[in-house]
């Protein structure tokens, strides 16, 4: 079965870089969109990237600061994430679905996810 594996959160001064990672498995890895979500406590959980059809998209609060990015060898995709602020602190999650499978901003077209790993900016 698919299985997804976040690795790389933390705690972090504002203004700091931070790489998140998702590691998957049970998936022929280059025909699934990738992307990140986050919950923040006691908010919704909200799209943050995604890569789909060799395209990328990014959230508008997120915008030259984070970039998504896969490794088809590793079967691993990537957040990178820059200039981070405090409201940038959450659980990020990982996120699959086959790919071309309608838009990639909604939680939920993806059936595949991560257990979450938290990423806390101090101010």
């Amino acid at each position: 079965q698919v299985q997804l594996v976040e690795s790389g959160g933390g705690l972090v001064q504002a203004g700091g870089s931070l790489r998140v990672s998702c590691a998957a498995s049970g998936l022929t890895f280059s025909n699934y969109d990738m992307a990140w979500f986050r919950q923040a406590s006691g908010k919704e959980r909200e799209f943050v990237a995604a890569t789909s059809g060799g395209y990328f998209y990014y959230a508008d609060s997120v915008k030259g600061r984070f970039t998504i990015s896969t490794d088809n060898a590793k079967n691993t995709v990537y957040l990178q994430m820059n200039s981070l602020k405090p409201e940038d602190t959450a659980v990020y999650y990982c996120a699959a679905r086959l790919g071309y499978s309608g838009s990639p901003y909604y939680s939920t077209h993806y059936p595949y996810w991560g257990q979450g790993t938290q990423v806390t900016v101090s101010s």
